[in-house]
């Protein structure tokens, strides 16, 4: 095919072996941890009903996540990434199988719900450290399995692919607490995991393109930071997702939605969870097909907009049915974002600064959903549960109209 014909092709980056094994991987780990992620806030609901201790959660995660961000962009440049990868994925499989073990009768009847609820924390405190070394792996190993003209396209596969496990995840784990119970779930988490460890191994190694002691690792690390924050398109568009996602993080109180203000039980949370990847999904499948040609900047400011939006009508709410609509239009329109942020940082970046610019990307991003469940669970406990969501929505609305007045090579951005 000529390089036109491979833009066109909405399957081109699919049809890379080595990209498929890594898609495929990606989406069984992904579905794997989101379903983790989804069960362990119910379940810490459960054992303390505090929605306070939602937010906790998300800070125990945090808290290493960022502090060794900058550090693992360093060692990911360095380091052999699939290597690499294949044992952050081997450290989450561990600590997925503390939870099971924490989940049996054997640790009800040994350690009281205190005791379990702190040792759940630990365990997510350390996953928060592996996070710091898998997530941006995964983004530094797309560049380098696919061309660059290929990476709008990939970039537009990879969100597809990670929001279709995490709607499937967020969905299955609803039935299944509802069924099975918590054991049962975590068993099926941790064969996830382990058959997308098989799906990662089979890709080639991945040497690095950064020469080991080039610079030392603090100038190394220096060197991520302040190329990103020289390139204002890619800083623009992490710190609109970073406060947006911080005070716009509405999901992280649906347990309280579902359990105590719309009344629908563990299979209704499974749904709401699910919502706004549903409505993610359906975006990307649209854009695999139809990608935003034009003004990209400014739709990604109305996106976000729309969505702090939607965080205020879902707060409003007392219709299961509104609510599970609105966090779907919520999911059309941060899928949007993702997209257009995604592919801004990836055609920005060059190869030999992947693995510390998309550590960068890692802290401001994934980092600012466990900073918002925090803040959302500080706020419920300081405002109540449906005040604290109205004001998330209404600062997601204010940070978009700050945005777009002090960034404005953000809003005028075209690729």
């Amino acid at each position: 095919m000529s390089e036109i014909q491979l833009k066109n092709d909405p399957f081109a980056a699919i049809r890379i072996a080595e990209y498929r094994h890594l898609m495929l991987g990606r989406f069984l780990f992904i579905m794997g941890l989101r379903m983790l992620g989804t069960l362990v806030g119910w379940w810490i609901y459960e054992l303390t009903n505090d929605p306070f201790a939602i937010g906790l959660i998300g800070l125990s995660e945090v808290i290493p996540a960022v502090s060794f961000s900058l550090y693992a962009g360093y060692v990911i440049d360095i380091s052999e990434k699939r290597k690499l990868l294949l044992k952050g994925v081997s450290f989450y499989f561990l600590c997925a199988l503390l939870l099971l073990f924490l989940s049996t009768r054997f640790s009800a009847t040994q350690l009281s719900n205190h005791w379990i609820a702190f040792s759940i924390y630990i365990i997510i405190f350390f996953t928060g450290i592996i996070r710091a070394f898998t997530g941006p792996t995964f983004g530094t190993m797309l560049a380098s399995i696919v061309p660059k003209q290929l990476l709008q396209n990939a970039t537009t596969w990879n969100q597809g692919i990670w929001l279709s496990a995490s709607v499937i995840g967020h969905a299955a784990v609803g039935f299944l607490i509802a069924y099975f119970g918590n054991t049962p779930s975590l068993l099926i988490i941790c064969l996830m995991i382990a058959f997308g460890f098989s799906y990662m191994y089979r890709i080639q190694p991945k040497p690095p393109l950064n020469i080991r002691g080039e610079k030392t690792g603090l100038a190394s690390v220096k060197e991520g930071l302040v190329f990103v924050f020289n390139t204002k398109e890619v800083l623009g568009a992490l710190t609109l997702d970073l406060f947006a996602v911080f005070f716009g993080g509405a999901v992280a109180m649906i347990p309280v939605f579902a359990k105590d203000i719309l009344k629908v039980g563990p299979v209704g949370f499974g749904w709401l969870n699910a919502a706004a990847d549903i409505g993610s999904i359906i975006i990307i499948v649209l854009m695999t097909f139809f990608p935003i040609q034009h003004s990209q900047g400014k739709k990604l400011l109305f996106a976000v907009g729309g969505f702090g939006i939607c965080i205020i009508v879902f707060a409003l709410s007392r219709s299961f049915w509104l609510s599970f609509v609105v966090l779907i239009i919520s999911g059309i329109l941060d899928g949007i974002s993702m997209i257009v942020r995604g592919t801004i940082v990836q055609m920005r970046t060059p190869d030999h600064m992947r693995g510390r610019v998309m550590s960068v990307n890692s802290m401001f991003i994934n980092s600012s959903n466990e900073l918002g469940q925090f803040e959302s669970g500080m706020a419920a406990k300081l405002l109540g549960v449906i005040p604290s969501v109205l004001f998330g929505g209404t600062m997601t609305l204010l940070v978009v109209i700050a945005t777009w007045f002090k960034a404005p090579t953000l809003r005028k951005m075209n690729y």
